[in-house]
Order: C-alpha cells, then structure tokens, then sequence
C-alpha cells in the first residue's frame, strides 16, 4: 500500500473532521488544505500549506481529493479533481441536482476514478444492525423518520449558510432515504413533499421545516421530516422507526442525543425490535463517535481504491435517494406530487 497525497477542499466541522481522520493514518500525507476564508483550525492541522482556490491545490496533483464544502460546488469539484487523475471522496449531497450527479458518475466511470459519497451512517455498526433487524423482519415497510434541529447561535448561522443552496430535506434527507432504501431495495416510484419558511432570516424562495413522503414499489411507504432554527420543537424531533406486518424496529426513547449534538445524530444507543410475541431490547453501548465515523469513511475510501472495490451500486445508490429528495424538493416549489419517471 502506497502512500497517498490527499488534498481536502473545505474546512467547516466534516472537512476537519475529514481532514484528522488523513493526518492521522501513516499511508496518507496532507498536500494541501483549501478553504475560501480564514478559519480556526485545530493544532494538528496548523502546518498544512493553506489555499483559497481549488484550482491551486489541484495543481499539486493530489492522488485523493476530499470535497467538503457547500453543495452547489461538489459536482464541479469532484469532476474538475477526476480529471486531473485524483480518486474522490465526496461529502452528500453529490450535487444539487440529478443530472448534476450522474454527469460526476460517469466521469468516475469513463475515467475509472474511484468515488465514494459521505453517507456516514453506511459505516455505523448500529445502522447497519439496524438495517439488518428490519430486513429480517420483512416488508412492505412503513418507515418513520426525522432530524429537526433546534439551531441557534454559530450552528443555526451554519445552517443559514448551507441554505443558500440546499434545504434541510435535502442535505439530511439522503441519509435517511438512503436507509429506506437498503432497508426494502425496492424501486422508489412515486415522491410528494410540504415545507414551510419558519424564518425571515432565510431566502424568500426557500424553506427551513420540510417533510417528504415516498412510495416504492413493493407497496412501502416512508416520510421523513427535517426543520432548522432557534424555532424548532424538541418534542419528537428524533424518530427512527421501521414498521412491517412482522413487527418494528426503532430506535429506543432515553438514546437520543440534543438536536445540536453532531454525535447525537448518528447515535443508536439501543435498539428495540417488536414482534407480537413479544420486545428485544440491542444494546449498542459502544457506539463510534463522529470522528471515528469520519476514520471509517476515509479507510473505506482508501480501501476502494487499493483493493478495487466496485463501486457501482454505491454510486447508484446515492444518485437515487438524492433523486427522492429532490422530488420531495420540487413537490415542495411546485405544489404537486412526482412520479419518480419525471424528472428532477
């Protein structure tokens, strides 16, 4: 195994997170950090060569390029960085728009660039137990979900700022999706959504409180519900609930984090499988917190790349649940449900 000249582009809490996970490892070596503004760097980061331009830090001809900055630029980043003969890792959403996102698949696969897409809870031991329990259950399936944040001070000034291109349904939805998804392996068919601005603070146009719903073809159905800001509930603001006609899987009251907690929305700390003969209680106790979660990203992203993985479902499978995100998006503006054959 060689070492590996990584570049990481964007230096909010995932790109230093991303950032440690690459110092920290032996076979990699830190060539760069980019980031259009100054910002407070933790003293394990401080002697890197600091950027402002994307551009300049592929010019050092990186083999890895880590994308983590806003949404509307990961598209252009992660072609741009397969181009130049880097493999790409690349925070969700892959791009804020579905032909967006299959224009970066396939220039992974014309090119034969690796490229894999931070769904962090793929790498979660607790998920995919989880995942594993409602699958043994079997389907149809009513999913639950939600991930409302009650934002204020630099967190909900965060979230403003990743407003300006995505909304929360959008940028914590694929994650949810993406385990309804693997859950039932069905064909999502049919997308509808609602939203409402909760906040002068935010763009007319956009909204901060977002609920979708999804059909799939073997008959499951799933919503999922995201709101930001200093206004949001912290009543149920947690839901992960799997229903089927053979019982439920969930997530356990008393194992939830705060809503402005980043390890409190990857934590399981139990699970609870219903039967109606009677309840299972999974105890998770030793959970990776969000930095050992960003470790696992990175060792999976460099493992692809050493051992050939194919990725191609994993690159299928975050084209579609940012496909039913953004219907949801779009039913939302529009005011009507999408058939998953329309567009997005």
């Amino acid at each position: 195994m060689s070492e590996k000249t990584v570049l990481i582009a964007g230096l909010g809490n995932m790109g230093r997170s991303h950032a440690l996970a690459y110092h920290a490892r032996s076979d990699t070596q830190i060539i760069g950090l980019v980031n259009r503004s100054e910002v407070a760097l933790p003293e394990a980061l401080q002697g890197y060569p600091r950027l402002e331009r994307f551009e300049d830090g592929l010019a050092f001809k990186p083999d890895l390029v880590c994308i983590a900055t806003y949404s509307d630029s990961h598209a252009d980043y992660a072609i741009a960085a397969m181009e130049a003969g880097a493999d790409v890792f690349v925070e969700k959403p892959l791009a804020t728009n579905v032909a967006d996102a299959e224009r970066v698949v396939d220039t992974a696969q014309r090119l034969g660039r690796k490229l894999v897409v931070g769904y962090i809870l793929r790498h979660h031991p607790s998920w995919q137990r989880l995942i594993a329990e409602a699958r043994g259950l079997g389907g149809p399936y009513a999913f639950r979900m939600n991930l409302n944040q009650q934002s204020d001070g630099p967190t909900w000034e965060t979230h403003k700022a990743l407003m300006q291109t995505t909304s929360p349904i959008v940028d914590c939805g694929v994650h949810y999706v993406d385990v309804m998804c693997q859950i039932t392996d069905a064909a999502p068919v049919r997308v509808s959504g609602m939203g409402l601005r909760l906040s002068d603070e935010i763009a007319p146009e956009m909204y901060n409180y977002g609920h979708l719903q999804v059909w799939f073809e073997d008959g499951s159905v799933g919503w999922y519900e995201a709101g930001w800001g200093p206004m949001m509930s912290e009543t149920a603001f947690f839901v992960k609930d799997v229903v089927s006609p053979q019982g439920a899987v969930s997530i356990s009251d008393g194992n939830k984090g705060a809503s402005d907690d980043v390890d409190g929305h990857t934590k399981v700390g139990a699970i609870l499988v219903h039967r109606p003969d009677g309840d299972t209680v999974i105890e998770m106790p030793e959970e990776p917190g969000h930095q050992a979660l960003c470790d696992a990203e990175q060792a999976y992203m460099l493992r692809a790349i050493d051992e050939d993985l194919d990725l191609t479902r994993h690159m299928t499978d975050a084209v579609q649940s940012l496909r039913i995100c953004l219907a949801a998006d779009e039913s939302i503006r529009t005011g009507r449900p999408f058939e998953l054959g329309d567009r997005t």
